[in-house]
């Protein structure tokens, strides 16, 4: 068994910037625990698992420790290297079914990639004692939460930056991560942010896709502009566009393939 494989920086300017996720082209449906293996041997953020399905393709994705129902980045991924292996033509929109429904990526004239996604509006909560031990002594502006984050927002740029959360005690918490923004003050953009998730392995995520689903409509609110621009200040950092449409919001970036190759398995047992 030789499966294509591709390891992409997405939501990246340059090469080895951005968030990076491994892609795979299926030959046939492959069982959870395969994929889930083989996710672990990556052991990036993100593997994504493509496999043609109808008028699109199915799109699954794993972290090194669980499958999750959205990602930005990996599918940002996913959609490059279908055109740049031709499996798409360049003004051919890539429609990926996945557990959160059905997504669509196109692809702009100077090469930004778009994805249509359904947005992730947070509401404001009381935070759990727990989520403020996580946070330590930090100024905090607002806590609200979505179905799958928790989201904060903090004085300034250098707060975010600064931020060394417990990811012990967050991974307690019942909620996929904690996303941490910040107006834009040293980078050229109109918001700054950080996203940590090792409750599904994932200790600080370079740059994430699916918590701009969040941040989106949270700053178009405050700022009272539907078309932003954010950058993840991780230790890579990444861009990601933002035009927030209602109930969805389009997120853009670009992406550049760094390393491919092929997946090879001689076990006997593997499916």
């Amino acid at each position: 068994m030789k499966l294509p494989l591709f390891l992409v920086d997405a939501f990246a300017e340059q090469p080895f910037t951005g968030n990076p996720a491994a892609v795979c082209l299926l030959d046939r449906p492959r069982s959870e625990g395969w994929m889930q293996t083989v996710a672990a041997e990556m052991n990036w953020s993100e593997t994504a698992f493509l496999l043609p399905a109808g008028e699109g393709f199915s799109l699954r994705w794993f972290t090194p420790t669980q499958e999750v129902d959205l990602c930005g980045h990996a599918t940002l991924a996913s959609a490059h290297v279908l055109w740049e292996i031709a499996c798409l033509q360049p003004d051919e929109p890539a429609v990926f079914f996945t557990k959160s429904g059905q997504l669509t990526a196109w692809r702009a004239e100077d090469g930004t990639i778009w994805m249509d996604f359904p947005t992730e509006m947070p509401e404001p909560c009381e935070p759990p004692a727990e989520l403020l031990r996580v946070l330590g002594d930090v100024p905090i502006q607002y806590i609200g939460r979505n179905r799958m984050d928790y989201l904060v927002l903090l004085d300034r740029e250098a707060t975010v930056r600064k931020l060394k959360p417990d990811l012990e005690r967050l991974r307690q918490l019942d909620m996929r991560g904690l996303i941490v923004t910040a107006p834009a003050e040293d980078v050229p953009a109109d918001f700054v942010s950080r996203f940590f998730a090792p409750r599904v392995g994932v200790p600080e995520d370079p740059v994430t896709g699916s918590a701009h689903c969040c941040l989106g409509p949270f700053w178009a609110m405050r700022l009272g502009r539907v078309r932003l621009s954010g950058f993840q200040v991780s230790a890579r950092g990444g861009r990601v566009e933002v035009a927030v449409r209602g109930e969805r919001v389009h997120l853009g970036g670009r992406a550049i393939t760094i390393l491919q190759g092929k997946l090879i398995s001689y076990h006997p047992g593997t499916s």
